[in-house]
């Protein structure tokens, strides 16, 4: 059991933010069973229609959920997450996601035996091989496993991009809270600001993505977020003399007038 009408509400707050910031969103479920993972989804699917993925780590289970919402039509909006190197028989789960009319998912890239960047990028290729990257659309999770190793994920994301051009991102979350003394060394104003900081900068770090944590703290990860995407494009900017086309991006949503005396600028030179 939940509380529906707080759930709804910070349904809500994220869609609110995302449309304000530009910044597209969707919500993970996290589930232990695909009992509880039906009930979500029921509870989801009437309360927005924004795309949505379910967070399960034994692969059963998630078969068992991934089976539901195929049966609902629900594939263009879901999101599998994910085929994992720990996945005992990866062609197996492939083929089940492609017999449901699966058409997005993620797949996580790590070495337990090589935890390097280079690592995460010989783990994704092995995925690859067996038919993880068979897919309409697939994103790459680069497996944070603390804050410090976070740099690893950022670095293999642009590994990741440069070799084989996919989309890459990860759960900075995990860095941040996983780091339980941070709430003693600073308070919980510390610790919320330190994740507001990591998130954001990993957000602009050769990151496509970031499964943020929990939508409890949207309020403080989506303007995170949203400045470091403006500083991003700046820099961008200095170095190309262009500006994305995206008429959504944060720094068109709050520095418009700003950006035409850039470019205008530009113009004049």
């Amino acid at each position: 059991n939940f509380d529906r009408v707080k759930a709804t509400e910070m349904i809500k707050t994220q869609e609110a933010l995302s449309l304000s910031t530009g910044i597209p969103s969707m919500v993970a479920m996290v589930a232990n069973s695909a009992e509880e993972a039906k009930v979500y989804v029921d509870f989801y699917r009437e309360t927005t229609s924004m795309p949505f993925g379910i967070d399960m780590w034994v692969a059963e289970k998630r078969a068992e959920a991934t089976e539901y919402v195929a049966k609902l039509g629900l594939q263009d909006k879901f999101l599998y997450n994910s085929i994992t190197p720990w996945d005992k028989d990866i062609k197996g789960q492939v083929q089940k996601l492609k017999d449901l009319g699966i058409k997005h998912v993620v797949v996580q890239a790590f070495d337990d035996a090589d935890q390097t960047p280079g690592g995460r990028l010989k783990s994704l290729e092995k995925l690859l091989d067996q038919g993880a990257g068979d897919f309409e659309t697939v994103i790459v999770d680069t497996s944070v496993m603390n804050l410090p190793a976070t740099s690893f994920s950022l670095v293999a994301n642009r590994l990741i991009k440069e070799k084989l051009g996919l989309p890459c991102g990860g759960a900075y979350s995990n860095g941040t809270h996983m780091w339980k003394d941070a709430k003693t060394i600073w308070s919980l104003d510390g610790f919320k600001a330190m994740d507001a900081v990591v998130q954001g900068m990993s957000s602009a770090i050769w990151s496509d993505f970031n499964f943020y944590g929990p939508i409890v703290t949207a309020p403080r990860i989506f303007p995170a977020v949203a400045a470091a995407q403006i500083l991003l494009s700046t820099l961008v900017y200095d170095e190309t003399q262009t500006i994305s086309a995206n008429e959504n991006i944060p720094i068109k949503k709050y520095f418009n007038e700003f950006l035409g005396k850039l470019t205008a600028g530009a113009a004049r030179k």
